[in-house]
């Protein structure tokens, strides 16, 4: 790879030249005779430093890239055996195929026939380290380099002229074409190296996650006399107690419950349960503390809000010409910008205060609402479940203690020697919670019983009310039938009225004229009478239709005051429609007026009104059309 550091006897006309062709391959330029050519020559821009042959002991060290804005510049290259000239600068850049990953080696095509391996290693040895050279008969040959940025700088040398030595013959001459090789060798190392970056980056997030992750909770001891004896003196410590129900939860769940630890087991679920009640008083003593920290800052709040009050009041008093003239116009804007500031934070306090206000209204109306709901039916029922589980639970808590009183007895019997004083404070302890529990179930029991005579009776109130409620529809339905008498009575007489229609308004005419100004109070009391006849008469008829069976109300088409407001609004439709309108187009006009209708409804509507409606077909062949027309001017005629 090394190359002789003697002077070369080849002719070098400009030595500005030589110095750029040795900068562009990375070499400081130097003369013939072993010394720089240029005193401040840029490492930083070639592409390799540190490989002169003629230095030798300098370490290899990769170059930083090329800036793309540096233009490149190809000169003349002298080597021992050969001559390196560089392309046409106009010419295109030859074509290139695809740089593949992790490659390491390239194709060298053109050779001259001439060329030898030797040649080609002091040509391209001085780029990089290589480690392989496959030559072939047909000029070319693959390269493969110790490290990937070599083969960029072997790319430098394509488009390159060779002359091997001053020879003109066609054997030793070449243009030299350099391009990227695919290589399983560069393949394999690039999967290696990318399968390791891959390990190292999931060690990496693996150390994070554990490093994040957080600790273990620590292991449940296993279920034992001893453990358990310890366990129900920390269920009944509130500080291990959340600590203690968690082992107790492990326990249960694990299936360490047998007959002969049952009772065990069961006094620690009693235990447990007891300290609810203490959980209840913590919770009424932090709500307390809310309680009392909301009026605190409502208090604090209203004072602050009264002496925005005054600040505003102060500045509304400014702001009235006998003071405000005396200010100066600077003084006058920084008054009214302080007033505006002041107004708005004092608006502001003021909604949050009302804010409160509102909420606070809203929870007492909750509560209300919730005491209100269903006093007479509700009420007992939910007492009486409540004393009933109340009963239950202090029956269970009776049992637990007759259990545990048995355990003592027993224990005592057997250990009577070592501790017969604790044994005996402990029975009467026992029997002490005995009687208490007695008392209360006594207590139960009398309001249960209290609670069902309270039953009957509202059960005797509501059967009274249920019969004062039939009197009164019997009384109804008596009033309704002397209604419909006088219906009967009255009808006669407007049948009779259309006869003598004109002469009854004549005389109708000349008797008011006639007594128009000497009883005008008698007929206004007349003319109220008479409404609230009518009123009463409709008013009866309307409940009458309700209270009939379905068998003795009148069959009508029009069964409810919405569609009669519907078969009002489609006459009034197809009457400005002459020629007919189709169902869906009185569906879309409808369904702007109510979204609920459907044109299920609409057809069926105007099918139970056939003297008022009429359906006919409009059109020939494809165009054939379904109309429906409005003919109540006909109906009227014909009757």
């Amino acid at each position: 790879m090394s190359m002789d550091s003697n002077p070369m006897p080849m002719p070098m006309s400009d030595p500005n030249a030589w110095a750029t062709a040795m900068n562009n391959l990375g070499m400081a330029p130097m003369n013939m005779t072993g010394q720089p050519l240029l005193s401040d020559f840029d490492s930083g821009l070639g592409m390799m430093t540190g490989m002169n042959p003629m230095m030798p002991g300098l370490g290899y060290v990769p170059p930083p890239p090329l800036p793309h804005d540096l233009p490149i510049i190809k000169e003349i290259i002298h080597y021992q055996s050969c001559t390196l000239f560089p392309p046409n600068p106009n010419l295109p850049f030859p074509a290139m195929r695809e740089r593949p990953p992790g490659c390491k080696t390239v194709f060298v095509g053109g050779l001259p026939e001439n060329a030898t391996e030797a040649l080609i290693v002091e040509v391209f040895g001085q780029l990089g380290e290589i480690i392989a050279i496959r030559k072939s008969k047909k000029n070319f040959c693959h390269i493969r380099f110790a490290e990937e940025f070599t083969v960029d700088r072997a790319l430098f040398l394509s488009g390159y002229r060779m002359r091997l030595g001053s020879s003109t013959d066609k054997k030793d001459t070449g243009r030299l074409h350099v391009d990227f090789a695919q290589a399983r060798d560069d393949l394999y190392e690039w999967e290696c190296r990318q399968r390791l970056y891959a390990r190292e980056e999931r060690h990496r997030r693996r150390m994070e996650e554990d490093r994040f992750r957080p600790p273990s909770p620590p292991p449940i001891v296993h279920y034992s006399d001893h453990e358990c004896c310890q366990l129900g003196d920390k269920i009944k410590d509130e500080a291990a107690f959340a600590e203690a129900v968690h082992v107790l939860l492990t326990w249960v769940e694990r299936g360490e419950v047998n007959r002969r630890n049952a009772n065990n087991f069961y006094s620690m679920i009693q235990s447990s349960n007891s300290h609810i009640r203490q959980l209840m008083s913590q919770k009424a003593t932090h709500e307390k503390e809310l309680e009392v920290a909301k009026d605190k800052f409502k208090t604090a709040l209203s004072g602050i809000l009264a002496q925005f009050e005054q600040i505003v009041s102060v500045f509304h008093a400014a702001s009235k010409q006998k003071a405000w003239d005396h200010f100066s116009k600077a003084q006058r804007k920084n008054l009214d910008m302080w007033r505006k500031q002041a107004e708005e934070i004092r608006n502001m306090q003021n909604e949050e205060l009302m804010g409160i206000r509102r909420e606070e209204e809203m929870e007492m109306s909750d509560d209300d609402m919730e005491d209100t709901h269903d006093p007479d039916d509700s009420g007992p029922v939910a007492q009486v479940e409540a004393l009933k589980e109340e009963n239950d639970s202090l029956r269970c808590q009776l049992d637990a203690y007759r259990n545990e009183v048995e355990l003592l007895k027993q224990e005592q019997g057997k250990n009577q020697e070592h501790t017969p004083p604790q044994h005996s404070e402990e029975d009467t302890i026992r029997q002490q919670q005995l009687t208490f529990l007695q008392q209360a179930l006594q207590g139960m029991q009398k309001q249960l019983l209290k609670m069902c005579e309270e039953m009957k009776q509202r059960e005797a109130e509501l059967e009274k009310s249920v019969e004062d409620k039939q009197q009164l529809e019997i009384q109804v339905q008596s009033l309704k039938e002397g209604l419909e008498s006088l219906k009967k009575t009255r009808t006669p007489q407007l049948e009779t009225s259309p006869r003598d229609d004109r002469g009854s308004e004549e005389s109708a005419d000349q008797v008011n004229l006639e007594t128009s100004p000497r009883d005008d109070r008698g007929s206004e009391e007349s003319a109220d009478q008479v409404n609230e006849a009518t009123a009463l008469e409709v008013v009866s008829c309307s409940q009458e239709k309700e209270s009939l069976p379905p068998e003795k109300i009148p069959s009508s088409p029009v069964y409810s005051e919405r569609e009669a407001l519907l078969v009002g609004i489609i006459s009034t439709f197809l009457h400005v429609h002459p020629f007919g309108a189709s169902i869906e187009y009185i569906f879309s006009y409808l369904q702007q007026l109510d979204t609920k209708i459907n044109t299920g409804q609409v057809g069926a509507l105007l099918g139970r009104l056939p003297c008022t409606f009429r359906q006919e077909l409009t059109g020939v062949g494809a165009s054939l059309e379904k109309r429906w027309k409005f003919c109540g001017f006909e109906g009227i005629k014909s009757k």
